[in-house]
C-alpha cells in the first residue's frame, strides 16, 4: 500500500446526503465543505465523486462552477450509498507492477449501524473498478483504522483491530498476517486507544499519522482532566519505544487537539464529538486540514506547513462535518498513480 503523500491518480469521495447523519441545516453546511475540498483537489488531480442521482451531481457541479473551478478532472459515478464514509467502505489501493485494489468487509464499525453496513457493497457497484485487479481479503477492516509509510510499516490501534465486533476468530498475530499479506507491510505498530467520542473504536487516523517514511505526527492533550490526555500520552510512549520495518527509530512531531467541539449529538451515547486535527488528508500539491474555530487551529496550520513545505495547507472549518462523527480523512480515499 503506497503512502498517502505519494502521487495520486485520483481522490475518491461520496457526496453527502444522509439526513440522519447531518440533520437540518447541517447537511447543506457539509455539502459546502465538500465543495471546498474539491476546489482544492481538482486543480491537481482527478476526483471520483459518487452520487446517488443527477440532482446531487448537478448541485456539486454548479457549486464548483460558481467558484470558477474547472470540472475537467471531476468524474461522476452514479451509485446508491447510505453514507459518505468511503475511507472505510471504499477500495484500498495497492501497487506493485500495476495498481490493484483490496476489498475488505465493512460491517459499520463492529456492527453498530445495520443500515450503514450496506455500504460494504458499494465497491461491487462501481464498473470503473473492473479495470483493476481486485483482491478480496475476506476479513473486516476499515481504511481509517490503518496508516502506512509506504515502506513496510503500518500504524493501527488495539482498540479497533482487536475489537470483538470485527474479527473475533483472529488473534493479534493472525490479523498482522492479513495486513502483511494484502497490504505488503512488514511491521505493524500497535497503539492502544483512540480519542473520546470516536464510534469507530479508535481509528488511528484521528490520533497518529505518518507524514514521511520516518516521521510521525501524533496528537497530544495537555489538559490532565481531559480523558484524551492519558490515552494519547500512552500512545506517544509506545511510539518512542517502537521502530520501523527496517529497525529505525521514528522522528515524532506533537500535534495539539482542538478541545471539546460541540454541541455533541443527542442521539449518540458519546457526550463528545471526535474532533481531531490528525484527520487531515494529503493530496497532490495540497493538505486538507480540518479546523474547528479553536485557538489551536493556527498553531496546527503552522506545524503542518513545516511538515509539508512543498504543499499548500488548506484549512477547512469542519465542525459541521465532525457532527457526523468523522472528518476530512474519513470521507476521502486516495488512488495512487
Amino acid at each position: 500500500m503506497p503512502a498517502e503523500w505519494e502521487p495520486h491518480a485520483a481522490t475518491w469521495l461520496s457526496w453527502p446526503h444522509n439526513e440522519i447523519t447531518w440533520p437540518g441545516r447541517k447537511l447543506a453546511e457539509v455539502e459546502n465543505i465538500y465543495v471546498q475540498m474539491m476546489s482544492a483537489l481538482l486543480p491537481n488531480e482527478k476526483v471520483n465523486l459518487l452520487v446517488s442521482n443527477t440532482t446531487e451531481a448537478k448541485k456539486a457541479a454548479t457549486a464548483l462552477s460558481r467558484r470558477g473551478i474547472s470540472l475537467k478532472n471531476l468524474i461522476f459515478h452514479r451509485v446508491n450509498t447510505v453514507d459518505t464514509w468511503i475511507r472505510d467502505y471504499g477500495p484500498i489501493f495497492v501497487k506493485k507492477a500495476e495498481v490493484a485494489f483490496t476489498k475488505w468487509i465493512f460491517n459499520a464499525w463492529g456492527g453498530k449501524y445495520q443500515d450503514l453496513a450496506r455500504d460494504t457493497g458499494v465497491v461491487d457497484k462501481l464498473p470503473v473498478l473492473k479495470k483493476y485487479k481486485r483482491v478480496d481479503t475476506g476479513i473486516i477492516l476499515e481504511g481509517g483504522s490503518i496508516d502506512v509509510n509506504g515502506r513496510g510499516t503500518l500504524l493501527t490501534t488495539e482498540q479497533c483491530l482487536l475489537n470483538p465486533g470485527r474479527n473475533k476468530h483472529l488473534s493479534k498475530s493472525g490479523i498482522e498476517n492479513y495486513l502483511k499479506k494484502y497490504l505488503g507491510v512488514r511491521k505493524v505498530v500497535w497503539l492502544k486507544e483512540g480519542i473520546e467520542g470516536d464510534d469507530t473504536d479508535g481509528h488511528v487516523d484521528d490520533i497518529t499519522r505518518f507524514i514521511n517514511v520516518s516521521t510521525i505526527l501524533t496528537a497530544l492533550e495537555p489538559n490532565t482532566r481531559d480523558k484524551n490526555h492519558a490515552w494519547l500520552q500512552e500512545n506517544l510512549e509506545i511510539l518512542k519505544r517502537e521502530k520501523d520495518a527496517d529497525g529505525k527509530r521514528f522522528t515524532l512531531v506533537e500535534l495539539p487537539m482542538p478541545g471539546v467541539v460541540g454541541p455533541a449529538r443527542s442521539d449518540m451515547k458519546h457526550k463528545r464529538l471526535p474532533a481531531s486535527y490528525a484527520n487531515f488528508y494529503i493530496a497532490n500539491g495540497v493538505v486538507l486540514l480540518p479546523v474547528y474555530s479553536h485557538a489551536n487551529d493556527k498553531k496546527t496550520e503552522r506545524i503542518l506547513k513545516k511538515c509539508f513545505p512543498s504543499r499548500k495547507i488548506v484549512p477547512i472549518e469542519c465542525s459541521p462535518l465532525v457532527y457526523g462523527l468523522g472528518s476530512i480523512h474519513c470521507v476521502t480515499q486516495q488512488e495512487p498513480r
